[in-house]
């Protein structure tokens, strides 16, 4: 490996092994970091695809106490659920960890004792709440009660999901225990705290040079400092995580938020030692060459903006994120995504029903870039019927049936091109570049649509040169433009890998191209051609369309 060349270090944040993916967990990081690392490996970049499942802290405790099981139990049950549910959309994630493996464990005491060790973290006896009902210190997650921000009831002990602070317990007005409702007490504990309210300064000029970061992450973390960091407690009292590696942290664990986005460093380990070169995570954390990149929804800016770079700081030997792309939520027929009362679409439950192109269609073509999005079911099926089926779809079997009834299955000869036919392919590198650009700066909606409209192209094209008219009086003519669409449709496999990896496959087995579309060159696209003669393989349809009785039974599944 060249130590000169550039690595892309490309990570999605973490998903909480509470419960199943749903919808807006894939349009907020995962199909966006997707997106991005598919089109990288097609420009042959050297780039490391990191996730694995979050799998300590309170909620997972709590799940596991009303259940009546074990921790063990719940995350075993979810991470192979999203585990399933990544590889059926077609998440291509090198590699796929578990913040439970003594693995992780491992790498996050280390990383508590060098921030012990340099003088970051401060031992403190404190204040914590108590319930005597229940018998111990409550975690922050167990207690509930009015924000001191937005006066929302509800509000958890660590933050307000309706205005999205970061809370400490004591700050709540009128605080319950979250299991029996009773009201806590105040009693002495001692905990260690990360010394982050030193990392302003350094934050804030680190950040100065992200100008082209998204407005959403740079105006968050902006309020955050006007406000003045302060430390954040880096232990907690619970039976569940990382145990504190130190003689006097007995029942202590280290805080959720500290180990999780350390889960990026030990999947790539894991990665490394997988690959039988243990030692080569190195050249990607430790080379200054290295862009790390996080894609996370905006819940997750603080810890990943600030949180997370004040602790790579603090250790003194990883990259720092060189981009976050943050996106916002998503909705679901109009109202707030709610998995406490079902209202979400599952991805698992999807996929029972549906191929995976289309839902990543949708929440590409949908994506919550720069504001919160609506998945709507209706919706959906006008995205799938009018635009994978109706443009990009009729295309494709248009022109692969006429070639098959009139030219035996073969790629005819282009004899005498016509401007028509040259604009054609010229589109195909425009398209190219402009989606590259779109991709390049993380806008997945502009650049999924460059790619519809390059389908659309296609289509007008086919139409005006009406191959049917041309057959009758000038069969070479009539070749010219069905050579020049099978040209247009070996490039669209190759465009559509980032967004439709399923059916791109598929079209480059109906082209019969040889080996892999993923084996071509984004930047060489305008050079892809399919040989004269060259014989095509069998003709499928590419998509379906969805009749309105199925979208009836997700709508009315959503609202039982």
């Amino acid at each position: 490996m060249d130590d000169s060349e550039q690595k892309l270090l490309v990570t999605a944040a973490l998903p909480y092994a509470n419960g199943p993916l749903h919808v807006g967990h894939l349009a907020g990081a995962y199909i966006p970091a997707d997106v991005f690392v598919r089109y990288q490996r097609l420009k042959g970049s050297n780039v490391l695809f990191i996730c694995g499942s979050d799998e300590h802290g309170v909620p997972i405790k709590i799940r596991a106490d009303r259940e009546g099981i074990t921790p063990q139990e719940v995350i075993d049950r979810y991470h192979g659920m999203m585990r399933k549910s990544f590889q059926g959309i077609g998440l291509g994630f090198d590699n796929y960890s578990r913040t439970s493996l003594p693995l992780h464990h491992k790498i996050s005491q280390e990383f508590f004792l060098t921030l012990n060790r340099k003088g970051f973290v401060t031992e403190k006896s404190v204040q914590q709440y108590h319930c005597n009902t229940c018998g111990r210190f409550l975690p922050d997650r167990y207690i509930e009660g009015e924000c001191p921000h937005c006066h929302q009831d509800g509000a958890r002990g660590d933050q307000c999901e309706s205005c999205g602070r970061w809370l400490e317990p004591e700050q709540l007005i009128d605080p319950k225990c979250k299991e029996c409702g009773s009201c806590p007490e105040m009693q002495s504990t001692k905990h260690w705290y990360f010394r982050l309210s030193e990392f302003q300064g350094k934050l804030e000029e680190w950040q100065a040079s992200k100008s082209d970061w998204k407005s959403n992450v740079r105006e968050f973390c902006s309020g955050w400092f006007q406000e003045g960091l302060t430390d954040r407690p880096i232990t907690r009292d619970i039976d569940w995580g990382v145990p504190v590696p130190l003689p006097d942290a007995e029942g202590k664990v280290l805080y959720v938020w500290f180990d999780a986005p350390i889960g990026y460093i030990s999947s790539s380990v894991e990665w490394a030692q997988k690959q039988g070169q243990p030692e080569l995570w190195r050249e990607y954390w430790f080379d200054p060459n290295t862009r790390l990149i996080h894609f996370i929804g905006k819940d997750n800016i603080v810890f990943h903006a600030i949180v997370w770079p004040a602790t790579l700081m603090a250790h003194g030997d990883f990259v720092l994120p060189d981009h976050i792309p943050a996106n916002e939520f998503l909705n679901i027929e109009g109202e707030k995504l709610s998995t406490s009362r079902n209202w979400a679409v599952w991805v698992d439950e999807y996929l029972d029903v549906f191929p995976p192109d289309p839902l990543r269609y949708y929440l590409e073509a949908n994506a919550p870039e720069s504001k919160d999005a609506d998945f709507g079911w209706k919706d959906f099926q006008a995205h799938n019927n009018n635009e994978l089926a109706d443009v990009l779809g009729n295309l494709i079997n248009r022109c692969l049936s006429f070639t098959e009834k009139n030219f035996d299955n073969r790629v005819p000869p282009a004899c005498k091109p016509e401007d028509a036919d040259r604009a054609v392919l010229d589109a195909i590198a425009h398209s190219a570049q402009t989606i590259a650009a779109a991709l390049e700066s993380f806008q997945v909606r502009r650049a999924v649509n460059e790619m519809m409209d390059l389908a659309r192209t296609g289509n007008k094209y086919f139409n005006d040169s009406a191959p049917w008219k041309a057959l009758k009086t000038d069969r070479e003519r009539c070749g010219t433009i069905l050579n020049t669409t099978l040209q247009l449709l070996a490039s669209l496999a190759v465009l559509m890998e980032p967004f439709l990896p399923f059916s791109a496959e598929k079209l480059w087995q109906m082209l019969n191209g040889s080996g892999s579309h993923r084996e071509q060159c984004w930047n060489a696209i305008q050079d892809l051609r399919l040989a004269d003669s060259h014989p095509l393989g069998k003709r499928e349809i590419l998509f379906e369309k969805i009749e309105d009785g199925i979208i009836e039974e997700q709508v009315a599944k959503l609202h039982s």
